[in-house]
């Protein structure tokens, strides 16, 4: 193990990958509205009269609608310098909470244009919206409407909970229909289709999303499986619960990926191939090979264990955040909770620092969940670094991570940068103590995984 150590850390790091960080790509979806807007108003005519009233505002929302979808699926396009930038937890939070942006928009849209009508042509709203089915561009729209909510429903938490996940991921998949119904809609609407200067703008936004969802989400899938020829290695007994996997394949290097990066697992076989899984590496790439560890959670994870050696493998990726780039800060502190101490375990091994730089607090209620407890006792040993288990359940009195625990662990606690991994409970709880212990809320990293989508 410590010759492995060692071969991690001197060997020729990879060139770094192109990033875009989170405040650019807010501030560059915000001016992208601001930009949309400023186009409604150049071609707004102030009246007084109602109906022209209404109709002003549906215009407005539904842009604001279409270019929200556009940013919906960029976001969820899986561009690397997008993920490794922003982090796939975040995007996909950005994403929920967008969505229902949009689906208000959407609605105030059709509302909107419904009163419009109804007071342009003097009649109730259920005559104004046969009225308006009849233009088949509005057809159209309302079948996207229907879909987009169809989706947004299935989002809902309580919602989520009760159906598979295959399930809500071809219900989401209605969403690019939905997107394209609406593009259609939009093309007819007279604030696109007075100016071919924004038809064709907006024509080339949504080709511009739609060639990188394919290129990313389906041709680099394709073109990388083609190249790498991944294939079950070894899978490795950790715990009665916990096993490794090693994935072998050709040129991986190729794939710069980093300690604390997570890839999306399709193993090709009975029960498993309909699935990607996301887990993050547990040990820094080497000799062409990828290890992740994964504890039996539910029926997919289970059957892992049961994986042949030479089992084929499709990987996306790499994807997250949760990397070295991110410190800023000689000292750093890891804090894990169970199996999310897999991406920390990488960067345990790899990040750069000298005897007292780096702690590692790994929580579990018992010694048996302590996963991968030998390596990181080899590296804690090898590169003079700390290590503290902390042990107890959830419920006891004395808890691990309060606030005064954690500074006498850590006296300089505020002068770390902190990465943190675990349960969202535990994970939200820990940062809430890391906040209140001083550490600004700008230097503690984590990342949920179970956000991949």
């Amino acid at each position: 193990m410590p010759s492995a150590v060692s071969a991690a850390r001197s060997s020729a790091p990879e060139p770094p990958a192109p990033r875009l960080a989170p405040g650019r790509l807010r501030g560059a979806i915000v001016g992208g509205a601001g930009c949309v807007a400023l186009c409604w108003g150049a071609q707004a005519r102030p009246s007084a009269r109602l109906d022209a009233f209404f109709a002003g505002g549906a215009h407005l929302t539904g842009l604001l609608a279409g270019y929200g979808v556009l940013v919906m699926l960029l976001l969820m396009a899986r561009v690397p310098a997008v993920e490794h930038g922003v982090g796939a937890d975040r995007l996909a939070r950005w994403h929920a909470v967008g969505g229902r942006y949009v689906l208000g928009l959407v609605a105030a849209h059709a509302l909107l244009a419904l009163c419009g009508y109804a007071a342009h042509t003097g009649t109730d709203l259920v005559t104004a919206g046969r009225g308006l089915l009849g233009y088949p561009w509005l057809a159209a729209a309302c079948a996207g409407t229907l879909l987009f909510a169809a989706v947004g429903f299935s989002s809902a938490p309580f919602v989520r909970r009760r159906i598979r996940h295959e399930t809500w991921r071809g219900l989401h998949l209605l969403s690019h229909l939905a997107a394209a119904l609406g593009f259609v809609h939009q093309l007819a609407g007279p604030d696109l289709a007075s100016s071919p200067l924004l038809v064709w703008l907006w024509s080339m936004a949504h080709a511009t999303v739609a060639v990188l969802l394919v290129w990313y989400r389906i041709v680099v899938p394709v073109r990388r499986a083609l190249r790498h020829e991944l294939r079950v290695a070894e899978v490795r007994s950790e715990s009665p619960d916990v096993v490794s996997v090693l994935v072998r394949g050709r040129g991986v290097a190729e794939l710069r990926a980093e300690p604390g990066q997570f890839f999306r697992w399709r193993f090709l076989r009975p029960g498993l191939w309909s699935t990607a899984l996301p887990f993050s590496l547990s040990a820094p790439v080497r000799d062409d090979t990828l290890r992740i560890t994964v504890k039996a959670l539910g029926d997919h994870t289970r059957r892992i264990r049961r994986l042949r050696p030479g089992t084929r493998v499709l990987a996306t990726g790499p994807f997250g955040a949760l990397t070295a780039h991110r410190r800023t800060r000689r000292k750093v502190l890891l804090v894990a909770g169970g199996v999310g101490i897999t991406p920390l375990r990488a960067l345990f091994e790899t990040l750069p620092g000298g005897p007292g730089d780096l702690t590692l607090l790994y929580r579990a209620s018992d010694p048996s969940g302590l996963v991968l407890r030998e390596e990181l006792e080899a590296i804690a040993r090898e590169r003079r670094a700390a290590l503290h288990y902390l042990l107890g359940r959830s419920g006891d009195p004395f808890d691990p991570l309060a606030p005064r625990a954690l500074r006498d662990l850590v006296p300089d606690l505020a002068a770390h940068d902190v990465y943190l991994c675990g349960p969202p409970g535990m994970a939200r709880a820990a940062t809430e103590s890391l906040i209140r212990a001083g550490v600004p809320a700008h230097r503690i990293h984590s990342e949920d995984f179970s956000h991949a989508r």
